[in-house]
């Protein structure tokens, strides 16, 4: 077993206020321009009443609380590096607005040193305090290999 210097219970927070640049952005990138991202108008008629980011954009933003965790846990000098095996147990609970300001909590909830992972809980929330997003993250951590000594190149005449 190894200890890749993670402990349960440590967090990460990360926020962002979701701007329509985001949405759209987001839209280019991954194709998805369904109404409900960016038609205003058609937005009106629906329960919502505007626009909404794309569930995905939220999730995307949990990456970046990883990293954030990721990077404070290489700061230790662990000579592992993590990365991501993937999410799970991911659910939309409401949407977020353009304008909306989420946070990301990234908890560490488990760890399985035999199989080098660690698994957080996400929760998404808006300005309000109103739960967004749930996801659980599981990470794997690798043994990083140990850089060669510089050789010497020089040639002597």
């Amino acid at each position: 077993m190894i200890d890749f210097g993670v402990s349960v219970g440590e967090t990460v927070t990360f926020s962002k206020t979701v701007s329509e640049s985001d949405v759209y952005l987001f839209a280019g990138i991954t194709g998805d321009f369904f109404p409900n991202h960016v038609d205003e108008e058609f937005m009106k008629s629906t329960p919502y009443g505007r626009r909404i980011a794309h569930g995905v954009l939220t999730l995307a933003l949990s990456s970046t609380a990883s990293s954030i965790f990721a990077s404070r846990i290489q700061e230790r000098g662990t000579p592992y590096q993590a990365v991501s095996l993937g999410y799970d147990r991911v659910r939309f609970l409401k949407p977020v607005f353009f304008g909306d300001t989420v946070t990301i909590r990234y908890t560490v909830a488990e760890l399985d040193p035999a199989k080098a992972r660690s698994v957080s809980q996400i929760e998404a929330v808006n300005q309000h305090g109103e739960l967004l997003m749930v996801a659980q993250h599981i990470l794997k951590w690798l043994e990083r290999r140990e850089e060669e000594e510089p050789t010497d190149r020089t040639e002597s005449h």
